[in-house]
């Protein structure tokens, strides 16, 4: 048997008011006038206050990521091609926001270095030098994109990650100060997606005592949270910065499932958020998630939030192909989610039904 030899993030740093050390963290970094690049969430670009926070040193740039979409494969070229056209090169980039934002700055920071286009990357292992300096600030928690190997892009073709030792962050700053305040839909659906990884992880064909660790932790964080808690308060913001952490951990030598394979393709065709994605998916997956998708909807109602519901109702054959042609292109996760015949499991037949009750 061989193990896998994953890369994990090189440093971290936990604490309230975390992000003022920023500046002395970068400086060691820095390479003569190169510039650092901080891409910021646009959810920003109105708050001067958090602005004038950002260490802006010599030529360094603060970029404002549109995160109306998530990630595109062109986006990230356009924005590699302006930087290189501008500095030449930088010292790093800095990815400031939720998970789009850092799997933008995961991705800028990869193009760098690399030859030809983002999404002749996409897949796993084909990254093959390593980027510039990254490192990722979570403004909202739940995705675990802070830890993952992974940078999630929609290309021409296809919603997948550039998946590889190269992609984690050098360094991340775990500021719970940060998502405080986060609007409460946002905040939930997002810290949903943290929730889902553990029930896929935790009940998947590729789980071990490593995952199961850091699965369970975050599991019982999320528990504690959204269903024992009376009052959202800074200790919430604090667990909740952690059961990301813990989540993207469980996943790291493990999988995701059923919602993620089934979400990714509402979002490649629809443009669903991946954080309310999932939520629109796992509510409807009893069959395979019986006792998560109950307590699921505990914190659903719990917390008065809206579940969209019949959003693929209006679609054609043509569009329900191509989501089931995404979804299918996501092997890793069905195997972990129905072990190695899956695919006489999940046909085209019972993964179009699936969708059609979305």
């Amino acid at each position: 048997m061989k193990f896998r030899n994953f890369k994990m993030v090189d440093y971290v740093v936990f604490g309230r008011g975390a992000f003022d050390q920023l500046d002395e963290i970068l400086a060691p970094r820095r390479k003569g006038d190169a510039p650092m690049i901080f891409f910021t969430d646009h959810f920003f670009q109105d708050k001067p206050a958090f602005a004038a926070r950002i260490p802006l040193r010599g030529k360094d740039k603060i970029v404002y990521i549109d995160v109306t979409d998530e990630p595109k494969t062109k986006y990230v070229d356009k924005v590699r091609d302006e930087l290189k056209a501008e500095f030449g090169e930088v010292s790093g980039i800095i990815g400031i926001g939720g998970g789009s934002v850092m799997d933008m700055a995961k991705a800028v920071a990869l193009m760098m270095t690399n030859p030809g286009s983002s999404a002749d990357y996409q897949g796993w292992d084909l990254v093959k030098v390593a980027g510039v300096y990254k490192v990722g600030i979570p403004t909202l928690s739940g995705t675990g994109a802070e830890v993952s190997r992974t940078c999630v892009l929609t290309g021409p073709t296809r919603k997948l990650g550039m998946n590889s030792d190269f992609t984690p962050f050098d360094q991340i700053v775990l500021d719970p100060d940060l998502i405080k305040g986060a609007p409460v839909n946002q905040q939930f659906y997002t810290a949903m997606d943290c929730y889902i990884h553990c029930i896929e992880s935790l009940q998947g064909t590729y789980l071990n005592a490593f995952s199961r660790s850091y699965g369970e932790e975050a599991l019982r964080l999320c528990q504690e949270i959204f269903l024992h808690k009376d009052k959202w308060d800074d200790d919430a913001d604090e667990k909740l910065m952690m059961a990301s952490y813990a989540g993207g951990m469980s996943i790291a030598y493990s999988q995701v499932g059923v919602a993620h394979a089934v979400s990714y393709g509402l979002s490649y065709l629809l443009g669903t958020k991946h954080g309310i994605g999932n939520c629109i998916v796992f509510d409807k997956l009893e069959e395979y998630y019986p006792e998560g998708v109950k307590e699921f909807k505990q914190m659903v109602k719990k917390h008065n939030i809206e579940i969209p519901q019949h959003i693929t109702k209006d679609l054609t054959d043509e569009q329900f192909n191509k989501m089931i042609d995404v979804s299918l292109g996501m092997a890793p996760l069905w195997e972990n989610a129905l072990g190695k015949d899956w695919k006489e499991i999940m046909t085209r037949e019972k993964l179009r039904a699936l969708y059609e009750q979305l």
